[in-house]
C-alpha cells in the first residue's frame, strides 16, 4: 500500500493537515535508523499539533542520532474516507511512512472519549487492535499521558503503558527495544524486559478476576513482575529537555503560540482534580531558564505570544520577577505574554494586566461552586470576597466582561448551591453596573462543566449525577441567568456519563470500545459525532451495566487501578473524602506544611 498522492489532497478540507513539511519539522532518513518511533495523537492535527507533551517527546527522540521519530494524527472523516477508498494506509507526516512500519507506536491519552480513536488509528495503520494478535515484527503499541494512570479499558490493545512523566522513560524504552531487537529477542521476552523499567506497566503480564457483584475482585501479576507499578516523575524540571524550535503549523491550531511550562504539579488539593493529585510534587523552572527558552522559541518561530503554562501559574514562586524579566526581554518586539491558569484573586488580575501591555488577555474566574459550603467540600480556596476583588480589579482595568467556570453535580450539591451560582453571576452584573462598565455583550461568559469522578482523586468513589438530573440542574442555572447579561455554555451530560465510565473502567470495556469504533465511533470526542446510543448498545451487547461504573463505589472496593500508583497514598485520598463530607478544608502544603499525601515530596511522608 502507498500513501495518498498529493494531487488527491484537493478533495479534502485543510490538506495542510496531512502534508507535513512545516517550519521546524525534523525529517531524518529512516533507512539508516536503528529504531523508528511514531508519536500518535488520537485527535485531529489542529488539536494535537499544539500539545506540549508531544512536542517535548518529539524533540527528545529526534536528538538521538540513530532514532527516527515522526508524527501521526487522527484524520478528519473526509480524509479517512479517502484512505479507505484508495486502499492507502494511515501514514506519518515527515516521511509518509505507513504506521505498521514503525518499531514503536506511542499514543498520548489526554481524554477518555478519544479511546475509540486509538483503535481507529491502529485499524487505518494496518496494526492488529489486540496486543495478543500482533506478530513478532509488528510495532510495540505504548501509551502515556494523564489517562494512562487508569489504562484498563485499553489494556487489551496496549503492549505497555508509561505512567507519569515521559522525558526520561522514552529514552529507556528506546534503548531496551533497540538492544532487544538487536539480540533477536522475541516479543514476549522484550515485554518482560520493558516491565523492568520503572514506571512502565505491561498489562499482558497481569490478570484480573471479578467478583459476584460485578466489581474487580483481585489483580494478579505474573511471576517476576512488580505487584504495583509506580509512576515516573522528573525531579529537576529545570534540567529537563524542552524544545525551543517548536513546529509551526500551516493551519490554525487550537493554541497557536509559544508555550513554556514554568512548573509542574499543584498542592492546592482540589478534591475533584486529577492533575492536582497525580502531578505532585511541585517542580519549577528558574526564571533565567524560562526567559532563555522563550527567547530561543520566539527567534525560531516568529510567534508573537508566549504562554506561561502550569496548573496554577500565579502559584509559581517567582512569578513577578519572571514576568518583569520577560517584559524586559521582549520590550519593543510586540510579543505578548499570556497567563492562562490563574487564581481567583486581585493579585492574579493585577498580574494579568501587568503582562497584557501588547494584547489584553481575558480574565477567567474558576469558583467551581456557587456557595462557600460547597467550595469547602471540594477544597477550593476561593471566597466570595476573592471573587468580588478579582471582578472589581478586572473591570477597573478596562475589561468589559469576564469568564467564569462552574461545575454541576459535585458531591453534596443542593438546590441552594445552584442558586448560589446564579447569585454569583448576579453579583458580578451588579458590580459592572455600579462601576459603569460599558459593554457590548454579556458581562459574564459562563461555562458549566459536569462533575466526572476521576481515578486517583479523593472523589474517585463518588457517583456521577444521572443524565436527566444533570440536565435539570443545567436548565436551572441557564433559566436563572438572563441571556441579556450572561452567555452560558455547558458540557453535554451524555458525554460526561461515558467519560465517567471510561475513567473508572476495567478491562471488560475493551470489547465495548471495539464495538463503538467498529460502528463508526472513531471521533467520539467531537460532540457532532458522539452517540450515546452507540455506547449503550455496545455495553448492552457485552452485558455491562453503565451504573456499575458511574454509580457510587464502596470505599473498600478493589479499584481497577489499585496496582498503579501515583505516589499519593490511598489513606490520604480516603481522609480527604471524609473531610469533604464534614466541610473541612485541607491547607496548601507549600504554605502550611506537609499534609502527608505521600506524593514524592522532600518530606517523604
Amino acid at each position: 500500500m502507498t500513501p495518498i498522492p498529493d494531487e488527491l489532497l484537493s478533495l479534502v478540507q485543510k490538506p495542510a493537515r496531512y502534508i507535513g513539511r512545516e517550519w521546524n519539522a525534523i525529517v531524518k532518513d529512516p533507512r539508516g535508523a536503528a529504531l523508528r518511533w511514531a508519536l500518535c495523537f488520537p485527535d485531529i492535527y489542529d488539536v494535537g499539533i499544539a500539545h506540549l507533551g508531544l512536542r517535548v517527546l518529539y524533540h527528545i527522540l529526534n536528538q538521538v542520532e540513530d532514532v527516527v521519530c515522526e508524527r501521526v494524527f487522527l484524520p478528519w472523516p473526509d480524509y479517512r474516507a479517502l484512505l479507505e477508498s484508495t486502499g492507502s494506509p494511515l501514514c506519518s507526516l515527515e516521511n509518509q511512512l505507513p504506521l505498521d512500519t514503525f518499531d514503536v507506536v506511542g499514543f498520548s491519552l489526554q481524554y477518555e472519549l478519544s479511546y475509540p480513536a486509538v483503535l481507529e488509528m491502529l485499524r487505518l495503520g494496518g496494526i492488529a487492535a489486540r496486543a495478543r494478535d500482533r506478530g513478532e515484527r509488528d510495532p510495540l503499541v505504548i501509551a502515556g499521558g494523564p489517562c494512562a494512570l487508569n489504562p484498563e479499558p485499553l489494556a487489551d490493545f496496549l503492549d505497555a503503558v508509561c505512567l507519569g512523566d515521559g522525558e526520561d522513560v522514552v529514552l529507556e524504552i528506546t534503548e531496551c527495544v533497540r538492544q532487544g531487537r538487536s539480540a533477536g529477542a522475541g516479543r514476549g521476552e522484550l515485554l518482560r524486559e520493558l516491565a523492568r523499567i520503572e514506571g512502565l506497566y505491561v498489562p499482558g503480564l497481569y490478570s484480573v478476576e471479578y467478583g459476584a457483584d460485578g466489581r474487580v475482585r483481585c489483580i494478579e501479576p505474573q511471576s517476576g513482575v512488580p505487584p504495583v507499578v509506580t509512576r515516573r516523575f522528573v525531579r529537576d524540571l529545570d534540567a529537563a529537555a524542552f524544545p525551543t524550535r517548536p513546529i509551526v503549523p500551516y493551519v490554525e491550531a487550537v493554541h497557536d503560540r509559544v508555550a513554556i511550562e514554568v512548573s509542574r504539579g499543584c498542592t492546592r488539593g482540589c478534591r475533584f482534580c486529577h492533575a492536582g493529585m497525580t502531578y505532585r510534587p511541585v517542580r519549577e523552572r528558574t526564571p533565567d531558564t524560562i526567559v532563555r527558552l522563550a527567547r530561543e522559541s520566539i527567534d525560531a518561530t516568529g510567534y508573537d505570544e508566549v504562554s506561561l503554562l502550569s496548573l496554577s501559574t500565579a502559584d509559581y514562586s517567582q512569578i513577578e520577577p519572571l514576568c518583569d524579566a520577560l517584559l524586559e526581554e521582549f520590550d519593543g518586539q510586540h510579543v505578548s505574554l499570556s497567563l492562562p491558569s490563574l487564581r481567583v484573586d486581585s493579585f492574579s488580575v493585577a498580574l494579568c494586566e501587568k503582562v497584557s501591555r501588547v494584547r489584553k488577555s481575558g480574565i477567567t474566574l474558576a469558583p467551581e461552586a456557587g456557595t462557600q459550603r460547597l467550595r469547602d467540600v471540594i477544597n477550593k480556596p476561593v471566597t466570595d470576597s476573592h471573587i468580588e476583588e478579582a471582578v472589581r480589579a478586572a473591570f477597573a482595568a478596562g475589561h468589559q466582561s469576564v469568564k467564569a467556570y462552574f461545575m454541576i453535580g459535585l458531591p453534596t450539591e443542593t438546590e441552594a448551591d445552584l442558586e448560589g451560582i446564579i447569585g454569583v453571576l448576579e453579583h458580578i452584573r451588579r458590580l459592572a453596573d455600579a462601576m459603569k462598565v460599558r459593554r457590548r455583550g454579556p458581562v459574564v461568559n459562563v461555562s458549566l462543566a459536569t462533575f466526572v469522578p476521576k481515578p486517583h482523586t479523593p472523589f474517585q468513589w463518588e457517583p456521577m449525577t444521572p443524565i436527566e438530573e444533570a440536565r435539570r440542574r443545567q436548565r436551572f442555572v441557564v433559566n436563572g441567568a438572563s441571556p441579556k447579561h450572561f452567555r452560558v455554555r455547558w458540557h453535554d451530560a451524555e458525554q460526561g456519563l461515558v467519560e465517567a465510565i471510561l475513567a473508572r473502567g476495567d478491562r471488560r470495556l475493551g470489547p465495548v470500545l471495539q464495538r463503538v469504533a467498529g460502528a463508526g465511533g472513531g471521533m467520539e470526542a467531537w460532540s457532532e459525532y458522539f452517540s450515546l446510543e452507540r455506547w449503550l448498545a455496545a455495553m448492552d451487547a457485552e452485558r455491562l451495566d453503565p451504573r456499575l461504573y458511574a454509580g457510587e463505589w464502596p470505599e473498600n472496593a478493589t479499584l481497577p487501578w489499585d496496582h498503579l500508583s501515583t505516589g499519593v497514598r490511598r489513606e490520604f485520598l480516603l481522609g480527604e473524602r471524609r473531610r469533604s463530607r464534614q466541610g473541612v478544608t485541607t491547607p496548601d502544603c507549600r504554605v502550611d506544611g506537609c499534609q502527608g499525601c505521600g506524593g514524592f515530596c522532600e518530606n517523604g511522608r
